[in-house]
């Protein structure tokens, strides 16, 4: 027999989806006949796979101890590197302006030099996240930019954060503009670029059809030229979609590839595309849960890589 009391990262969440992330031995069918037959209660009482937990709640579960082998947590994010550059943080909440070439998120190949490794990293150092005391939660990146994208991506401290951070994403109260330096001049000063993406996996690469096709997914980019400079055009781009590679493909597509950019643009074997998220706005609507303070706050990097490079050029003419 195994008690667990829920804590506040692990409330909010149905009781199948907790037992899940907490047990790495528990079969999904064994659960759910084990629910039915009593043998795991909350709060001493009968209960459902449905039932969301609650602050406080006691977990009882009359079974095998082979059954409840708790997923190992892994301290590599103490390999990470230190020195974040933090745009803003509150007790729920961080800001990170990721460098150019690192990953957010561990690929087949690297898992310690990531942004999230660095910021469990800067949490646990601080105090902020113990992964002793948590049974479900870690902290978590709520959006993603490519490797060789700069800027802006947010982080989450808590379960209830997160949840927000997802749902608004997800409903589109999450503003992320980027500045980008594209080939070529425009004919319109601004527009809303509509399309269909599909991707391949095996290669890591995108393609933009006009057209709906069987896997496809509508993409929406809009942009607004903000100056030119000989064959050169610096952008904004606001991100209504977030696709794979969305920004440099649908670019590509239309005829004006990101400058640096080696696998959609013109210079081929060079992946440092002239992107970066240098803005998000919480265009918050209804309620925000414990998020509803950042409603109609923006947050905008002081210093943006791209604006030197287009400075450069201007200067170069």
């Amino acid at each position: 027999m195994k008690s667990i009391t829920v804590t506040k990262n692990d409330a909010d969440q149905r009781l199948d989806r907790f037992l899940q992330k907490t047990f790495a031995t528990l079969p999904k069918s064994m659960m759910f006949k084990q629910i039915r037959k009593k043998n795991i209660k909350v709060n001493r009482k009968r209960c459902t796979p449905e039932q969301i937990l609650k602050e406080g709640d006691v977990i009882d579960l009359y079974l095998n101890d082979d059954l409840l082998t708790q997923k190992a947590v892994h301290y590599d994010f103490l390999k990470a590197p230190k020195g974040l550059d933090i745009v803003y943080e509150d007790d729920n909440v961080i800001l990170l302006n990721k460098p150019q070439g690192m990953l957010c998120h561990p690929d087949g190949r690297e898992y310690v030099n990531t942004l999230l490794s660095a910021l469990k990293r800067y949490l646990f150092d601080k105090g902020g996240y113990n992964p002793d005391s948590e049974n479900s939660f870690a902290p978590a990146l709520a959006n993603r930019i490519d490797r060789n994208t700069a800027g802006i991506v947010i982080g989450a401290k808590n379960a209830a954060a997160l949840r927000v951070l997802t749902d608004k994403i997800k409903k589109r109260e999450v503003g992320k503009f980027y500045l980008t330096i594209a080939h070529g001049t425009f004919d319109k000063p601004a527009d809303t670029l509509t399309a269909y993406l599909t991707k391949d996996e095996r290669k890591n690469m995108v393609k933009v059809l006009n057209a709906p096709s069987d896997g496809a997914k509508r993409i929406e980019t809009k942009y607004r030229v903000l100056d030119t400079t000989g064959d050169y055009s610096l952008l904004e781009i606001e991100l209504l979609t977030g696709r794979t590679h969305q920004i440099r493909a649908q670019l590509a597509a239309i005829g004006h590839p990101l400058l640096g950019d080696g696998k959609y643009g013109k210079t081929h074997g060079r992946y440092r595309q002239e992107l970066c998220s240098y803005r998000v706005k919480f265009d918050f609507s209804g309620d925000s849960g414990c998020l509803d303070y950042l409603a109609g706050r923006e947050f905008k990097l002081a210093d943006c890589g791209v604006l030197t490079k287009f400075e450069e050029l201007n200067s170069g003419r």
